[in-house]
């Protein structure tokens, strides 16, 4: 009979200590601690964010369009947090077990209400907040190419609505601000918090 030459590896047969999954990485050159730790900090501030972004919608009352538009950014954030969380696990990370250690270790700033709670000031706050997560997940991005698949298409596909969360941003201040036209290209979800790239749901986009 041939060798079969996947049967085994790094991984003794019935070692439940060790995960092949993560030896593959190791030896494609990830730092999965730093991986892991990276994720957790990423958690952090989709979960925060989550919540901070909920305080924000409140405050925009009467300006509705923002108001959706934020809803969508808001629940699009919790859909990364329990995205990134099985793979934490997977990785043989977890969570923090005091949610107090976890908010203070999130990636980015808290996303306070500013004061006053004006549109403008708002739509600059929830700006930052997706700036600081465009950065986040490029690092993440440039970590695990070619290197660890499962991590890169979760990010990837996370950074592609925080990179569309940024450019919504970008284009109602713009005009809240400085009355400027800065087209995002959006199109309104098709429910509130579609998700369409970390949910992996097809999306309208005429």
């Amino acid at each position: 009979m041939a060798e079969k030459k996947h049967a085994s590896g790094i991984v003794a047969s019935g070692d439940l200590t060790k995960r092949v999954g993560v030896e593959q990485m190791r030896a494609r050159g990830v730092d999965v601690e730093q991986l892991i730790e990276l994720l957790i900090d990423a958690a952090g501030a989709e979960f925060t964010t989550y919540y901070y972004y909920t305080i924000l919608r409140m405050y925009l009352a009467g300006n509705e369009d923002y108001k959706e538009i934020c809803e969508d950014a808001r629940l699009e954030d919790r859909s990364h947090f329990e995205l990134i969380t099985p793979r934490i696990y997977e990785l043989g990370g977890s969570l923090p077990r005091d949610i107090r250690d976890f908010a203070d270790r999130a990636g980015c700033p808290d996303a306070y209400l500013p004061d006053p709670p004006t549109a403008e000031s708002i739509l600059s706050v929830l700006l930052d907040a997706e700036r600081c997560a465009v950065r986040t997940w490029n690092e993440v991005c440039d970590l695990t190419f070619g290197k660890d698949p499962r991590t890169y298409d979760m990010a990837s596909r996370i950074l592609q609505e925080e990179i569309e969360h940024e450019a919504w941003f970008i284009e109602l201040l713009s005009m809240e601000r400085d009355g400027d036209v800065r087209p995002s290209g959006h199109f309104r979800r098709g429910t509130p918090g579609a998700s369409p790239y970390s949910k992996n749901t097809g999306f309208y986009n005429p």
